[in-house]
C-alpha cells in the first residue's frame, strides 16, 4: 500500500510537508541527494523520523512526492499568437527542462517512488493542463486544434521516451519536428 500523504489546504498537515520538501531541496543541495536520510531531514524540518515514515513510507516515496511537486509548472504556456507557436514554444521549455540532469533526476525519483502510478499520472496531468491552455487558446482564435490526447502521444510521448531511453539529439529542433508531425508542414 502506497502512503502518499493526504494534505489539507493550510494546517499543519501542510506545514509538515512544506517544512519537510523544503529540507529535502535544501539538503540537496548541501550535501547531495545520495548522502540524503530520513533522519537528516527530518532534524531539518523540525519533524521526527517517524512523522515521515508515517506519511511518505520511505525515503524513496518522500523523493518521489517531492519531484512530482518540483515537475509542476510554475506559469502558464507563453501565448505566442498562433497554435504552432504556441506548442513550439511549450515543446521546446518542456524538452529542455526534462531533459536537463535535473528534470531526468525529478523524473527518475517521481516514477522510482510511485508503487501505485499516481505520481505519473500527477506529471501527465501537468503537461495535459498546459496542452490544454494552449489548444484553448487557439481554439478560442477560430484555429483547428488537435485533442489534447493527440498532442500527448504525438509530442509529449516522444519526448518523455527520448529522455528516458534515447537521449541524443534531443534539442529545439527536435521538438519542432515533433510539432510540425502533429500540425502538419503549412507555412505561417
Amino acid at each position: 500500500m502506497s502512503r502518499k500523504p493526504m494534505v489539507r489546504p493550510g494546517g499543519r498537515s501542510a506545514r509538515v510537508q512544506a517544512s519537510v520538501h523544503a529540507a529535502v531541496r535544501e539538503l540537496e543541495v548541501e550535501v547531495g541527494r545520495d548522502a540524503l536520510t530520513v533522519p537528516l531531514v527530518a532534524n531539518r524540518a523540525g519533524v521526527t523520523p517517524s512523522t515521515i515514515y508515517r506519511r511518505w513510507g520511505d525515503l524513496q516515496e518522500l523523493l518521489s512526492d517531492v519531484a512530482v511537486e518540483r515537475l509542476r509548472p510554475e506559469t502558464a504556456p507563453q501565448d505566442k499568437g498562433d497554435l504552432r507557436s504556441d506548442l513550439e514554444a511549450w515543446a521546446e521549455q518542456f524538452l529542455e527542462e526534462m531533459a536537463a540532469p535535473t528534470g531526468r533526476a525529478y523524473i527518475r525519483d517521481a516514477l522510482l517512488g510511485d508503487p501505485d502510478g499516481s505520481n505519473a499520472g500527477q506529471c501527465s496531468a501537468y503537461a495535459a493542463e498546459q496542452i490544454d491552455v494552449i489548444l484553448a487558446r487557439a481554439a478560442d482564435r477560430g484555429e483547428s486544434t488537435p485533442d489534447v490526447e493527440t498532442v500527448l502521444d504525438r509530442v509529449v510521448a516522444p519526448v518523455m521516451y527520448r529522455i528516458l531511453f534515447r537521449p541524443d539529439g534531443l534539442d529545439a529542433a527536435y521538438a519542432r519536428q515533433l510539432v510540425t508531425g502533429l500540425l502538419g508542414s503549412t507555412e505561417r
